[in-house]
């Protein structure tokens, strides 16, 4: 056996079902046990697609998205990719080629070679290994498994030079029979795992002692929270609190009445905090793309901020009265609420002030979109209980500022945190692999469906479920928008689009296109229901100026 094969027969020892990748000739060792094992090769058409299949994998699996990418450019293309899944908290192993132990750092010409590949990985990577021998393989990788399951998740990169790949190794059969032998995230799972950290008694019992001691608490969630749907609701209805979502907390709660599935951007939302004697915040880093997304800094300073996070850096970032290290689940069932139930009155007035929270900041927002969010409750009411996944596009602009999905954790997309263009269509896909049996939904703009157009053919060729909604506005009309809001000249927001009928037709991919109303989008959706595989809606968001 290779270190090559080892690799592979340890990763389907971890349970990995799936790996994303593109051979070449620095990694072709990577491959030389794949074909006999258990797990699903999917070629992408660009490692950024690689990269953006792993991470939408990763949201809909609760499994670590895992990735093979050759050294150099594929590595430099990764980096994107990675980036977006540092910033948005998603385990992805990235394992690379580099060039032979000898070479590196020389600057001799080799075929695809960096001046130090690590430096530029550990960017965007929490850790980046290099494997020189045999017996740094195994460790190597138990601490990347044991880091996605006990730290903040977060892209992970081991490099295997070329003349290391090929080198004997000796298997033995109890090196992957562990406990820890499942990729899968859970918060259940990460609850049981010892090595989870968990807050000191000392500070539970302060926030327990704040908390029953608070008339009017607000609660934040963010995407840490999204495992934790149950204990999150037992704690707000416990504490009688209006829970406020984050872009990546959207889908908890689902039409409940203390649900705000608001940006804290809004200042309806705000003012809620504002109000607010005690703020718990579970699974946010409280980031500037989520709370000051108009750049005003009118966020206002929370009183008496209780702060839970499976990461101690993200918890010293801002200052709180009290901060609980450890998984978001395990610590909201840990804390001692001292009433089982709240009183009746004070349940309905929280109630009421998130009800008024919800109107206030729907009605605040441009008509335009108030219609945009109208749209995507039409498209959940077509496709319940599934992944809306987006690029940053003025759907998901609308919907990161308001929109209440109706299943934890999948409405997700680039929007926010690093903002990667491009990222919808192989997130898409990378989620289709995840969940084969549920329809998944792909919402991008034009311009950002050309910077990884060509993956539509790995959609198609892995047969699976996806409708591409095209949000052709003819550019990159928001930068325009703003642009011109400030007396700027607008200049390079107008790429052309291809024809996107002819690309469905090019990629044998059934294809309707509406209008932005939402009888249009349903009769487009009617005529596409009898297809199985990829399909595509080109929605005609053309603006007046722009139209001929």
């Amino acid at each position: 056996m290779t270190i090559g094969e080892a690799l592979v027969k340890y990763l389907q020892a971890r349970g990995v079902e799936v790996i994303f990748g593109i051979p070449g000739v620095h990694t072709i060792e990577l491959y030389r046990g794949l074909a006999k094992s258990n797990i699903r090769h999917i070629t992408s058409r660009h490692e950024q697609g690689v990269g953006f299949m792993a991470d939408g994998y990763a949201r809909a699996s609760g499994r670590a998205g895992v990735a093979f990418v050759i050294t150099g450019p594929g590595m430099t293309n990764m980096l994107t990719p990675m980036a977006q899944a540092l910033a948005d908290s998603i385990p992805m192993l990235v394992i690379s080629g580099v060039n032979q132990r000898d070479s590196l750092g020389l600057g001799l010409g080799h075929l695809h070679e960096l001046p130090d590949q690590q430096a530029l990985s550990s960017q965007v990577a929490t850790t980046s290994t290099q494997i020189n021998q045999q017996s740094d393989l195994i460790p190597a990788l138990d601490r990347a498994f044991e880091s996605f399951i006990a730290k903040r998740p977060a892209p992970i990169h081991i490099q295997i030079p070329t003349d290391v790949m090929g080198q004997p190794f000796h298997w033995d059969d109890n090196l992957a029979a562990t406990p820890q032998s499942q990729t899968v995230l859970s918060s259940a799972y990460n609850a049981n795992r010892s090595s989870v950290p968990f807050p000191d008694q000392t500070d539970l019992d302060q926030a327990t002692h704040l908390l029953n001691q608070s008339e009017n608490i607000v609660i934040l969630a963010g995407g840490g929270a999204k495992k934790s749907a149950q204990s999150l609701q037992a704690i707000a209805e416990q504490l009688a609190a209006p829970v406020i979502l984050t872009t990546n907390g959207r889908g908890l709660m689902h039409q409940h009445p203390l649900c705000v599935p608001a940006s804290p951007s809004l200042e309806a939302v705000r003012q809620l905090i504002r109000e607010a004697d005690c703020v718990l915040a579970v699974g946010t880093e409280m980031g500037f793309t989520d709370y000051d997304a108009y750049r005003d800094d009118g966020f206002p300073t929370p009183m008496h901020l209780i702060k839970i996070d499976i990461c101690a850096e993200q918890l010293n970032r801002q200052t709180a009265e009290i901060t609980l290290h450890g998984d978001a689940h395990a610590v909201l069932t840990s804390l001692d609420i001292s009433s089982a139930k709240p009183a009746h009155q004070r349940l309905e007035q929280a109630q009421l002030r998130a009800a008024t929270a919800r109107d206030t900041a729907f009605s605040g927002l441009p008509v335009e979109y108030q219609d945009h969010i109208k749209l995507l409750d039409t498209l959940s009411e077509c496709y319940p209980d599934t992944y809306f996944i987006g690029d940053s596009t003025q759907l998901i602009y609308a919907g990161g500022l308001y929109y209440d999905h109706d299943k934890p954790g999948a409405w997700f997309n680039a929007a926010t945190g690093f903002g990667a263009l491009g990222y919808a269509i192989p997130a898409a896909i990378g989620a289709a692999i995840a969940e084969p049996d549920k329809r998944i939904i792909c919402l991008v703009g034009d311009g950002g469906a050309q910077f990884t157009l060509p993956e539509l053919m790995t959609a198609v060729q892995e047969k699976l479920n996806i409708t591409f909604i095209i949000w052709n506005n003819l550019g990159y009309l928001e930068i325009e928008t703003s642009m011109a809001s400030v007396d700027i000249d607008v200049v390079g927001c107008d790429p052309q689009p291809p024809k996107f009928d002819y690309i469905a037709k090019a990629y044998s991919m059934p294809f309707a296109s509406c209008s932005k109303s939402p009888d249009s989008l349903k009769k487009a959706i009617a005529s596409l229901k009898q297809y199985e595989g990829a399909t595509m809606i080109e929605v005609q968001a053309y603006p007046t100026q722009r139209k001929g």
